[in-house]
């Protein structure tokens, strides 16, 4: 595991630092948004991922001696390295609940302290943050069409280094059951899985020979490779006969695992020979490229596969492959921020600000989160956050807080989440969101507004940068 100490930074955070401090405005306070612009996969919903690792390192997060000895070559002043010496972070933060469901625009986290602490702190946050969140959205996607079906993580092979790691966190999240990563396991509580490679069957001069000393090896856990030479003219047969041995001993073959060809013929051929040996108890592992659309695609041909061991669509999260989440100065010196652009979509929003989700009375969603001042009462409607001139009513429905505090003086003020309740909390939050939300292909948009408060504050701001 990565030691995050303060250098798992940017440059220039450090640079801007030593400029403020230079200044005398280590004190100042400050407020950033994280959010991001566009939700991944074309879809329509994002799961936040990432805040309790989040957590965890902020509490602890401090350069270390040989991080001052390396700025210090690096030519930073000889008095802005005395004062990192202490450096610690003691803001706070309001965010959204980990696992929940969020959407562009609008604040998932807000952070609070001095100006030099929430620079500091903000390359580690948008890694953290965006990468875990993206995963856990790739995982929620193919968890959504695999239903009942298992899906085990086999990603970590394929990662970029150690972003495998909270690959295998995150993808728990989005409703995935196990993990190939033994590491991950053993830090995040996941089941870990895994069965052999062809390299294993390879070694042998025959196959029958290669299942049987794995039989004997994991007598209470065998699921053996079958697509080394031939599916269906050797691996299969050859781990019946395995099942077989195994019956005679009190013992029962586990499952048999697919990994090329077409797995959907494979699986319903495969089906039927374990079936007809006897051995219905058998399940069938896939792999190979699998996404949520080669998932989706197998279930509607009824392939008789118990479990997806999904690999580098699920840990690199293709297509996209990053979450453009951004981090923003909402307030300092006194003041709310403000940036302008000459793109609509990329002027932010100032000010302590509060997330609300709107609901109907009988608590179901209408399909809208309203961006609201941090106190601000009485909101009964919201403007779109970029035409202004389209208004949504919303009077007499609920409004849920979504923006809770989760940190001050730089300590949790909460207990820690385990890993298994943020995944049934995110689970229960996809299953308020209507199906059109959910589906692949022109998923209905999800509103993100304004408050008349907020929206008018931010017009002021926009015409004085504009002078």
């Amino acid at each position: 595991m990565i030691d995050f100490t303060a250098t798992y930074t940017d440059q220039y955070q450090l640079t801007m630092a030593q400029a403020y401090f230079l200044r005398g405005r280590k004190e100042e306070k400050a407020i950033f948004d994280y959010f991001f612009r566009k939700l991944p996969f074309g879809g329509g919903y994002a799961i936040f991922a990432g805040l309790e690792t989040l957590l965890d390192v902020l509490e602890k997060f401090h350069f270390s001696k040989k991080d001052l000895a390396f700025l210090k070559v690096q030519g930073f002043d000889h008095q802005f390295i005395k004062y990192l010496e202490n450096f610690r972070f003691t803001g706070k933060l309001h965010s959204a609940q980990e696992g929940d469901l969020v959407f562009p625009t609008r604040p998932v986290l807000q952070v609070e302290s001095n100006i030099i602490e929430a620079q500091v702190i903000e390359t580690l946050l948008l890694n953290l943050l965006n990468f875990q969140t993206l995963i856990a959205t790739k995982a929620s996607r193919m968890h959504l069409v695999a239903g009942d079906t298992k899906l085990v993580d086999f990603g970590l092979r394929r990662a970029q280094g150690p972003g495998g790691y909270y690959a295998s966190r995150a993808s728990v999240i989005g409703g995935f059951h196990a993990t190939s990563n033994v590491r991950a396991g053993q830090d995040f509580n996941i089941p870990v899985s895994g069965t052999m490679a062809h390299s294993y069957v390879q070694s042998y001069d025959n196959e029958i020979n290669a299942f049987r000393d794995f039989a004997l090896s994991h007598p209470d856990n065998c699921v053996l490779l079958v697509d080394t030479y031939s599916t269906l003219k050797s691996g299969v047969p050859n781990a019946i006969k395995i099942g077989r041995e195994m019956a005679q001993k009190g013992q029962q073959l586990k499952g048999i695992r697919l990994d090329s060809g077409d797995l959907a013929f494979l699986a319903h051929k495969s089906r039927k020979m374990l079936d007809k040996a006897g051995l219905d108890q058998v399940k069938i592992v896939a792999s190979n490229q699998l996404d949520e659309k080669v998932i989706k695609s197998l279930l509607e041909e009824k392939a008789p596969i118990d479990i997806f061991g999904v690999g580098t669509q699920l840990v690199v999260g293709l297509p996209d492959a990053a979450l453009d989440g951004v981090y923003k100065l909402a307030f300092a010196g006194g003041k709310p921020r403000l940036k302008l652009s000459e793109t609509k979509n990329k002027i932010t929003i100032p000010h302590e600000k509060q997330v609300y989700r709107i609901r109907n009375q009988d608590g179901s969603l209408i399909g809208a989160d309203v961006i609201t001042l941090r106190n601000e009462e009485n909101v009964e409607g919201m403007h779109h956050i970029f035409e202004l001139d389209k208004l949504m009513d919303f009077k007499g429905c609920k409004m849920e807080p979504l923006l809770h505090q989760v940190m001050e003086n730089g300590k949790r003020v909460s207990p820690k989440k385990s890993l298994g309740e943020i995944a049934t909390f995110s689970k229960q939050r996809l299953n308020e969101l209507p199906a059109s939300y959910k589906r692949f292909e022109n998923p209905h948009i999800y509103k993100v507004g304004l408050s008349k408060k907020l929206k008018e504050e931010r017009e002021i701001l926009i015409n004085q940068y504009k002078k």
